[in-house]
């Protein structure tokens, strides 16, 4: 019973039955040390290990009377354990157990969203090879800039997804702590070594310094690198959301045989998906200020923090292990028009070249003032006049022809000079081809 779920599904792990087989575990476990150290006969060990259970029902069926969890959780156990049961408990505080299991719980779950995060990573290495050298317009403010291709956005989210793998690594990590020390973490009634038998087996590492509880920075780190995820993913889904828009059309989520977009309006498409993982994304950030709120106790421990992260721990790991799964999804179906992107690239004829003309009257000797002057005076006519292009601008405009030949400004619009070094950004990206 105790070890029923050895490879959990994330909602398992905040379930009750996996949260009081925790505790119980974490109970047998400091039997089994003060037995080791002699405190404990071997006859009663056997007994508690033997009978030891409990029922989720008669608990909370306890607790209606004790108002206190853990009372109800050790009053049920003894029901099935009898005498022995003495030896259960001792010397111990209740965020002995609570907190040692919260932590158990987040590191379980923190390993699975590990898991998560390198599907991730790699659906995005594989599109980024995949659309290396798709041209398509580079946005500032929204508004066309320069070139770029698709696999450089691509490269983008992967690089932030392996920084978001270390960040989570690290709180991981941070959280993998657990206590056995007492009411204040003194060990007054029990021995440090009892704390370090069961954390070893529980896979942790005791806390240095402990009051009541495990201090709540570690518990913070851990949901603010859950939060800065969710912003990577809403990040993604945001792009693909306006890349989506019919104006562009430039990407889009996969639509599904049978699927509807609209219940007024049958034509519709919509990037549900990625509007789902933006609004999920606030709640992560939510929770993480709720979080770093509960840092700051009164003293060696109040319960402020207790009710928040009943809420807010399992929320927070459910939350992104489905976002998780949907984007993996998202970006592994994404539909590319690259037809488009092209399209789209071209509609402002030529004004996304108007750095290189700049540059190239610079070489010619001319002030930067100078050439940015001359160059935005034939940029504002395309912008107003869309049978225009800047490069026919260009090519009749005499106090440009005078420095650049009709073979210069031809070579500066040469659509297979986009992107030149598209191969050396991917190559600072180690794990990309």
């Amino acid at each position: 019973m105790i070890e029923r779920y050895t490879r959990p599904t994330m909602g398992k792990i905040f379930e009750d039955d996996f949260k009081y087989s925790t505790w119980l575990k974490i109970e047998i476990l400091a039997c089994e040390a003060r037995s080791l150290a002699g405190e404990v006969p071997e006859k009663d060990l056997k007994v508690i290990k033997k009978k030891a259970r409990f029922d989720v029902k008669r608990i909370l069926e306890i607790e209606e009377t004790t108002k206190h969890d853990v009372i109800a959780f050790l009053s049920n156990v003894a029901e099935y354990v009898g005498p022995e049961s003495r030896h259960i408990h001792y010397g111990m505080t209740s965020s002995d157990i609570l907190d040692t299991t919260l932590s158990y719980q987040m590191k379980s779950a923190g390993e699975l969203l590990l898991s998560e995060l390198v599907k991730l990573k790699n659906v995005l290495r594989n599109q980024a090879n995949a659309y290396k050298r798709t041209v398509c317009i580079g946005r500032s403010h929204g508004i066309h800039a320069e070139p770029t291709t698709m696999g450089l956005k691509f490269a983008l989210w992967y690089e932030e997804t392996k920084r978001n793998l270390k960040r989570l690594k690290n709180a991981v990590e941070s959280i993998s702590v657990g206590q056995i020390s007492g009411a204040v973490g003194t060990f007054d009634h029990l021995s440090p070594e009892v704390e370090k038998y069961v954390c070893e087996k529980m896979g942790l590492t005791p806390a240095p310094v402990s009051t009541q509880v495990i201090q709540r920075d570690r518990h913070a780190e851990f949901l603010t690198a859950l939060a800065l995820i969710g912003a990577t993913l809403e990040k993604i889904a945001i792009e693909i959301r306006h890349l989506q828009r019919t104006e562009v059309l430039e990407a889009e989520e996969y639509f599904s045989k049978g699927q509807k977009g609209s219940s007024a309006m049958p034509h519709k498409r919509n990037p549900i998906i990625s509007e789902r993982v933006t609004g999920l994304a606030r709640l992560l950030r939510g929770n993480a200020m709720a979080a770093i709120e509960n840092v700051a106790l009164w003293h060696e421990r109040d319960i402020s923090h207790s009710s928040v992260e009943r809420i807010i721990v399992p929320d927070s790991c459910i939350i992104l292990d489905y976002m998780l799964g949907l984007m993996i999804k998202l970006v592994d179906n994404l539909v590319i028009y690259p037809e488009n992107m092209i399209n789209n690239l071209n509609i402002t004829r030529g004004l996304v070249f108007s750095q290189k003309v700049l540059l190239e009257l610079v070489k010619k000797g001319i002030t930067r003032e100078e050439a940015y002057k001359l160059v935005q005076t034939y940029a504002m006519k395309v912008w107003a006049d869309k049978n225009t292009s800047l490069k026919e601008e260009l090519l009749n405009a005499k106090d440009v022809t005078k420095y650049l030949s009709k073979e210069e400004i031809e070579s500066i619009f040469d659509d297979k000079k986009m992107v030149p070094n598209a191969d050396y950004i991917f190559s600072r990206s180690v794990d990309i081809e």
